[in-house]
Parts: structure tokens; C-alpha cells; sequence
């Protein structure tokens, strides 16, 4: 992509706001966006194993969902649900590998796209990347790390409430209400892909919180009304929060 191209500016801005490039100049964020062409997926594609380590890709508006699954049994795990600024393929850019993953666009999404050996340059190129590329897949492992944990230690209202909380953002004036980011408009279905249970489990498990007054989930979209009592059942200790004023 060109300076010079209408897009340019937003995907810049979008970098610069990712965990993962936003610690890069400038100069070099224009010459690593200058290397890549824009591209658009609409909603629900499937990019199989075999496509998925070939380019490397940064998400720039939508949601993407990274999965494994079981064809004898049908059973979906997620591994990764990534938001705009979050790479992917990043194993097959570590190690130059196919890797059992599959990638389905959750949104139409937009993205820059590139040559997996041509991203792998970056990793001699620009030791500044590397720097910033190493926590970020130390806070990815520790996320697989947790998914692993969950599913040998809790059971699925824990594991429901672990998910939700960690889509919340940190706010000290949110009292005890807030709207998950990435998942809030997600089906049923796929919430328990991402925690390893079945979508009528979710479901029971979600219509019981909204009777209880700690979630309300309408038309689509998921709330947290009692974010407090949402995180003993996640096994959690207290959130820490600041009252709003009335």
C-alpha cells in the first residue's frame, strides 16, 4: 500500500493503536505497510489449514476466530478471537510451518496482507519488531496457557464468566457495568466454541445469569450488569472498582 492511497492513514492510525506495532516509528510502519496489499474478506470465510501459513495478515477492522477442531465428532475449540491490530499466522512466521489452525472471519473485514517469507525478512530486518514481537506472543501463549487451565480446572459457569471477564476492559469509573469487547454480539454457539462446551449448556447458563440480574442479553447483544457477582463465579477474587458518582 502507497502513502498515497486513500486508506493509507487509517491503517497507519490503526498500527499505531495495535499492542503489537505500536511501539514502531513511524518510518517504520510506512515501509512495513508499503510491503503489504490491502485486502477485504466478507463474513464467514474459511481459510483451511493449508492457506493459513502461507501469507501473514493484520487485521484492520472486523473479527477473526482461529480454531481447531475434531471431524470424527464435529467439536470446535477456539483458540484466539483477534479484534483490528492483531497479526496472524504468527507461528508460521516464527517457524516457516503449517500449523493445524483454521482461520473464519466472524465479520466483512479488511486487512493487510503480505508473503510469509517477506514478513519473516522483518524479524532480521528490524530488531525494534522483534522487541515488540516477544511480549506479544508471551501475553498469546499465556492466553493458551489459560484456555488449558480452564478446561481442566473449572467447570462451564466458571469458564463462561473467565471468558467474559477478560473481554471487559479495565475502567475504574465503569461501577459494576460493562459491555465485553469482541464477543458481546456473538452467537451461543460460538461462545461455547470458545470455552469447550455445547451451545443449549451456554444458553442455560446465560438465561439463568439474566434472572439473576448479572447479565442481560437482548437482541444479540451480551451485558454485564453485576460485574462483582460475575467474577465469584468465575472463582475470581473481587474486582477492584471505583463508584460513580450519583
Amino acid at each position: 500500500m502507497k502513502p498515497d492511497s486513500p486508506y493509507f492513514a487509517e491503517t497507519l492510525n490503526c498500527l499505531k493503536s495495535s499492542p503489537l506495532f505500536a511501539s514502531l516509528d513511524d518510518a517504520l510502519l510506512t515501509d512495513m505497510i508499503g510491503r503489504c496489499r490491502r485486502e477485504t474478506w466478507k463474513r464467514r470465510r474459511l481459510l483451511p489449514m493449508e492457506e493459513t501459513w502461507r501469507r501473514f495478515h493484520i487485521l484492520l477492522s472486523g473479527r477473526v476466530r482461529l480454531s481447531r477442531s475434531n471431524e470424527e465428532t464435529g467439536r470446535v475449540i477456539t483458540l484466539f478471537l483477534l479484534g483490528p491490530g492483531d497479526p496472524f499466522c504468527l507461528f508460521s512466521l516464527l517457524d516457516g510451518k503449517p500449523h493445524e489452525v483454521m482461520l473464519e472471519t466472524l465479520d466483512d473485514v479488511s486487512l493487510l496482507s503480505l508473503p510469509m517469507e517477506q514478513a519473516r525478512q522483518w524479524l532480521y530486518d528490524h530488531p525494534e519488531f522483534n522487541r515488540a514481537l516477544l511480549p506479544y506472543l508471551g501475553e498469546k501463549m499465556a492466553s493458551l496457557a489459560g484456555l488449558a487451565a480452564d478446561l481442566a480446572l473449572h467447570d462451564t459457569e466458571a469458564r463462561l464468566a473467565r471468558l467474559i471477564l477478560r473481554h471487559v476492559d479495565p475502567s475504574p469509573s465503569r461501577g459494576d457495568h460493562a459491555t465485553p469487547r469482541l464477543i458481546n454480539d456473538l452467537s451461543h454457539e460460538s461462545l461455547a466454541d470458545m470455552i469447550g462446551s455445547v451451545r443449549v449448556v451456554v444458553n442455560r447458563q446465560l438465561q439463568h445469569w439474566k434472572q439473576e440480574g448479572i447479565i442481560d442479553a437482548h437482541r444479540g447483544h451480551l451485558e454485564v450488569e453485576a460485574l462483582q457477582e460475575l467474577a465469584k463465579r468465575a472463582e475470581e477474587l473481587p474486582l477492584k472498582t471505583t463508584p460513580t458518582s450519583h
